[in-house]
């Protein structure tokens, strides 16, 4: 079957199986690929600038149609747990057929080869009505791509590839007949959808994972292994997604969508504050995060998410719930989280200072001084006579591992070199104020975060271009709020690369 460049181009959600767990598409792959390069980041950590010109107008929609999970040995002791999706693509090239044969044997094997590390084998034959390759790697990896006029179908995984052929047979319904999956606008750059079976096998990776990485204690890693999986299962059904390019860089809107009971308490709990402290106004330019929670009662939200989360499951888990709830605190120096939020005005700031979250901040707006006192770890010795930082009051434990320092009507908690970072950024130090953080302050969410990404920019930079170097760190500023509506969670982040950007340095990384 030889289609030309003048035939109707292929609606490529009626090529994708309905059942896929995972859908991205996109209409124009250049100018997505072109979104992530044009910022300053990339540029900075990138040798040159790519041309997407070539791939303008090509529209490609991926699934994923399962998932491979398998651990990997690192040192005798520890192991990773490795995620390999079972993906399948599918590309309209708007080309002849000859032209699709030659992106898909030269471009396309190209970055299939240097992917594999090189000495790729590649056969080629002549089946399903079209031209069948197949690249091998020298540890066995494989790739699969079929040309059919001028679509091309490739993944690691052949059943994919069987499965859309079905489709397109009519022997089995395809994607397009989901109405959750809707048409993508003319200004967005991608968009997505995870099922519900998508987010219970996810769910299954995570559960995994965070046990993966809890310890060597089996009863924990056990524990998290079954409570988080239907922790997640039982709260959310489906997760939409779209990516637009704006003045700000790509901005990701996820849609979650919750249960119905769920969403109804969240939307009468999880309410915004009606007048904000400004917190923000200690955070250190240099932090690699910081995330202000602003809410209407702070613990009645806390206790709305826990009791929900605790229902979701059976009461054992409940108990392990409530028991891993307090451990979130812990590294705050918090060891009464409940006394704690009560003593709170309204909003509370967490601040990162490292990549690794070993140098860590909590401030809050103080409306009940004594109560908050009584929530803090006894470590902190409060019944000592209190040392002095910018002439307030400071109270810490005997190694200076923890300090609570009164500051501008707020409460200051960590480490006292790390409260002393956030204090001169109150106080307007030159250069040590986050100022970007203003440019959100007044945004009416219950959660916002920024960021600083360290690594992104090279990854994406030695996929799509060549790294101008190996010890560079080029610096990405991301920005994320959150919010709860009446179906339930919505989120939206701004940042230099986006979730396109992500899933293309998941590429560059080895298996």
């Amino acid at each position: 079957m030889n289609l030309s460049c003048g035939s109707k181009p292929t609606d490529l959600r009626t090529v994708i199986p309905a059942d896929s767990l995972v859908y991205l598409e996109t209409n124009d792959l250049g100018k997505a690929l072109t979104a992530v390069t044009e910022n300053e980041a990339f540029k900075a950590a990138a040798k040159t600038q790519p041309d997407f010109s070539a791939l303008a107008g090509i529209k490609l929609a991926a699934a994923v149609t399962g998932f491979e999970t398998k651990e990997q040995q690192v040192t005798e002791e520890n192991a990773v747990l490795k995620v390999q999706p079972r993906f399948v693509a599918v590309v309209e090239t708007n080309a002849w057929n000859y032209q699709a044969l030659n992106f898909t044997e030269n471009k396309l094997g190209e970055f299939i080869n240097e992917t594999y590390g090189g000495e790729v084998v590649l056969e080629t034959s002549d089946k399903h009505d079209g031209k069948y390759f197949v690249w091998s790697s020298g540890d066995g990896r494989k790739t699969y791509a079929l040309v059919r006029g001028s679509v091309i179908l490739f993944g690691n995984d052949e059943s994919a590839i069987e499965k859309c052929l079905a489709v397109m047979r009519g022997e089995t319904d395809s994607i397009a007949k989901n109405p959750k999956v809707t048409v993508l606008s003319a200004d967005s750059l991608a968009s997505g959808y995870v099922s519900t079976d998508g987010v219970t096998q996810i769910a299954n990776i995570v559960g995994l994972k965070f046990a993966n990485e809890a310890g060597e204690v089996p009863e924990v890693q056990s524990a998290i292994a079954g409570i988080l999986p239907k922790l997640l299962q039982t709260s959310i059904t489906e997760i939409s997604w779209t990516a637009t390019l704006t003045e700000r860089g790509i901005e990701d809107k996820y849609e979650i969508t919750t249960s119905t009971v769920i969403a109804q308490v969240f939307s009468e709990t999880l309410l915004p504050s009606e007048s904000s402290a400004n917190v923000e106004v200690f955070a250190p330019a240099n932090a690699a995060s910081v995330t202000r929670y602003d809410l209407k009662d702070l613990r009645v939200a806390w206790r709305s998410l826990l009791i929900t989360a605790q229902k979701q499951t059976d009461p054992f888990a409940g108990i392990m719930l409530a028991e891993f709830s307090n451990a979130f605190f812990e590294p705050y120096g918090i060891a009464d989280p409940e006394l704690f939020l009560a003593s709170v005005r309204s909003s509370i700031m967490t601040v990162r200072l490292d990549d690794d979250g070993e140098k860590i901040v909590v401030i809050a707006s103080i409306d009940d001084e004594a109560k908050m006192k009584r929530a803090i770890s006894k470590e902190v010795d409060f019944s000592q006579a209190p040392t002095k930082m910018h002439g307030e009051q400071m109270w810490h434990s005997k190694d200076r591992s923890l300090a609570f320092v009164r500051q501008m009507g707020f409460a200051l908690i960590g480490e006292p070199q790390d409260i002393q970072s956030c204090i001169d950024a109150g106080y307007g130090s030159p250069g040590s104020h986050l100022e970007n953080f203003s440019q959100f302050a007044k945004r009416k969410a219950l959660a916002i975060t920024i960021a600083n990404e360290r690594t992104i920019a090279t990854a994406v930079a030695a996929v799509l271009s060549e790294k101008k170097s190996d010890d560079a760190q080029v610096s990405s500023t991301y920005f994320t709020e959150t919010r709860f509506a009446k179906t339930g969670i919505e989120r939206r982040t701004v940042s230099d690369f986006g979730l396109i950007g992500s899933i293309i340095e998941q590429l560059g990384k080895d298996d």
